[in-house]
């Protein structure tokens, strides 16, 4: 068992890997979550150390670490901090002593050992990990809700607003325009262009999956950003948004159903979204449901 640290999200593909096989079934992070997240880590490394455990097998090209990791190794379990303390973490079932060693490794990184995560029902060795280490369950505050929905029957497309359309970014000018319809729609500076940009070059982006509506004036409207996982059949949403100019139109809806169709077209079986499952924002959870997607699981927050 060894443990390699870095400073940022470099040995991406080997926390994807770990994510990969362990979803759903004891984890609730798909390979595209991960890599939405590291689009929005960019330029932070700094903020952003996290380590991976690996052991001596190989497993495989899907197993593979990045740059800076031994190849021969199979990821067990990760760790992503940012700082001051937010944790994101898995640990192979298989293994879940590692969870011990997991949690000390970011409590010694945090400030001042404060800690704070999200682990799914579908985690049991996590949560039992946390309550070991003192740990607090704190509910009653904003949680995830993760939600899935079979590929096959998907509802029929709706019909978009004259002069609306939905495509793959085509040019450098829609690039940018999905990049400033996310500020617009999260009010968000973190999406750049060229954070955009570099996302559209990270495994496992596929263009057809990243789909935009494109107004009669040419503007990036609304998107849905979808990623796939070959290997599973799955797909999900990360991240979907309106520019405000534009809501209330059916958009969002519409590009939604768009990439779920392009998952069902490259063989995919299940689609899954996670999304805010309390009452104080309500909206996406309300659309994904309209879509047919059902719940499947849902985090708790410990510190």
């Amino acid at each position: 068992m060894q443990r390699h640290e870095y400073t940022g999200p470099v040995a991406l593909r080997a926390m994807q890997s770990l994510a990969g096989r362990l979803f759903p079934d004891t984890g609730y992070r798909h390979i595209g979550d991960l890599a939405w997240a590291w689009c929005l880590a960019l330029g932070r490394d700094g903020e952003n150390p996290t380590a991976v455990w690996t052991d001596e097998e190989a497993d495989g090209d899907r197993d593979a670490p990045a740059a800076g990791s031994p190849a021969s190794h199979r990821p067990l379990a990760w760790a992503w901090l940012e700082l001051p303390g937010t944790l994101q973490f898995q640990v192979d079932p298989a293994y879940p002593e590692l969870a011990d060693e997991v949690l000390a490794w970011a409590a010694g990184r945090a400030a001042g050992g404060a800690l704070s995560m999200e682990v799914a029902e579908t985690e049991p060795h996590l949560r039992a990990a946390l309550e070991r280490h003192g740990l607090t369950r704190t509910d009653g505050g904003p949680f995830m809700l993760a939600l899935g929905r079979s590929l096959v029957d998907l509802p029929d497309a709706p019909r978009l607003p004259d002069g609306y359309r939905i495509h793959a970014q085509q040019t450098r000018a829609e690039v940018a325009g999905r990049a400033a319809a996310h500020r617009a729609a999260f009010g968000s500076t973190r999406v750049t262009t060229e954070r955009h940009a570099r996302m559209r070059e990270i495994w496992p982006y596929r263009a057809e999956f990243d789909l935009v509506v494109v107004s009669p004036a040419g503007e990036v409207a609304a998107y849905c950003q979808g990623w796939y996982d070959a290997a599973l059949g799955t797909g999900t949403f990360e991240p979907v948004g309106t520019h405000p100019e534009h809501r209330r139109r059916g958009l969002a809806r519409a590009v939604c159903l768009a990439v779920l169709q392009a998952f069902a077209e490259a063989g995919g079986r299940r689609a899954v979204v996670c999304c805010r499952g309390d009452a104080e924002y309500p909206v996406p959870k309300r659309l994904y449901e309209s879509l047919g997607f059902t719940p499947y699981t849902r985090t708790h927050t410990y510190a």
